[in-house]
């Protein structure tokens, strides 16, 4: 199964070096090596197995869109399942940016109607605080272009948590049945007595699926236990991979994480081939070699779920 995911924008704004920070492992500080694309270099990214993430890094010089949108546009924008499309702040050409957009939609719109659309604001680190505002201001921009477009924005950069929790959510929209894993997470989570429970993809440790929904929380007076951060997912692949990355540069291979901390104990471990999973629980009552035992007795079942998942689509 292949799903085409299409990466574009004007040349410069960073969509080379976000791919190879989540798909290659590259740190964000050797991404300036990384040279311009030129015209349309394919990848067949495997994630979760069996599924094969199509991926097309359109180049961004002028040449190059303005090709894609007249000679190639039918192979461009035929059988797409998810469009990104990275908009630098700091850009002085918005006009010519914004004109480019609406061609890609109007193409989209032809060949793939059913496409998702995710428009990245990217190179956030570069904006001088508060950031919010500048953001809310580039995305209520990209709202009027886009027209009745259904679009998700999100502001983004190399160097934070950011660009996990973009990517994480458009992977989650080209998993089949992601909701299945979602609910029989809860039912694990509950057996652990657990706080939350996540799923992480093994290669990019972008967020699968989770025990709770994304807006989720638990307070401090229905449970005793402090709300939850709304970035904790993003964060926690951010570092993982930092990790992961630090342990390739001694020739150590990362395999699994436990932290015993005075309010709460983290478990992270493979749950099946293709996938990690972290455990968090408030209860000092519940030992870490129960949490891995019953991590090692759920591997076969969600070894099962992924695979059905997967076929079914």
């Amino acid at each position: 199964m292949k799903k085409k995911v299409l990466l574009m924008g004007a040349s410069g704004s960073g969509k080379t070096s976000m791919r190879s920070l989540i798909f290659s492992n590259n740190p964000a500080s050797l991404t300036a090596r990384l040279g311009a694309t030129i015209d349309v270099e394919q990848n067949h990214v495997r994630f979760l197995g069996d599924l094969v993430l199509n991926l097309w890094d359109c180049g961004g010089q002028d040449a190059f869109m303005d090709s894609y949108l007249t000679t190639q546009k039918s192979t461009i924008f035929q059988q797409v399942g998810v469009m990104i499309y990275v908009f630098d702040v700091e850009t002085r050409e918005v006009g010519k940016d914004l004109e480019y957009y609406r061609d890609c939609l109007a193409g989209l719109k032809q060949f793939s109607p059913d496409a998702a659309i995710f428009l990245l604001v990217h190179k956030m680190d570069l904006v001088r605080e508060p950031r919010q505002p500048t953001f809310d201001k580039k995305k209520q921009e990209l709202q009027e272009a886009s027209g009745d477009a259904e679009i998700s924005v999100f502001g983004t950069s190399i160097y934070d948590e950011s660009l996990y929790r973009a990517w994480s959510n458009i992977v989650h929209t080209l998993i089949p049945n992601a909701s299945i894993l979602s609910r029989h997470l809860a039912t694990f989570a509950a057996a652990c007595n657990a706080t939350e429970v996540v799923l992480f993809e093994r290669t990019t440790f972008l967020v699968i699926a989770t025990s709770s929904s994304n807006s989720a929380s638990l307070s401090e007076t229905s449970s005793g236990i402090a709300e939850l951060d709304s970035k904790r997912y993003e964060r926690t692949s951010e570092l993982i991979k930092a990790f992961k990355h630090s342990c390739s540069r001694i020739r150590e291979e990362f395999r699994s994480l436990e932290l015993e901390l005075y309010d709460f104990t983290a478990v992270l471990d493979e749950m099946t081939r293709n996938t990690y999973v972290m455990i968090i629980v408030h209860d000092p009552t519940i030992e870490v070699a129960a949490l891995k035992l019953n991590i090692r007795l759920a591997r076969r079942k969600f070894e099962e779920l992924q695979s059905d998942s997967l076929v079914s689509a």
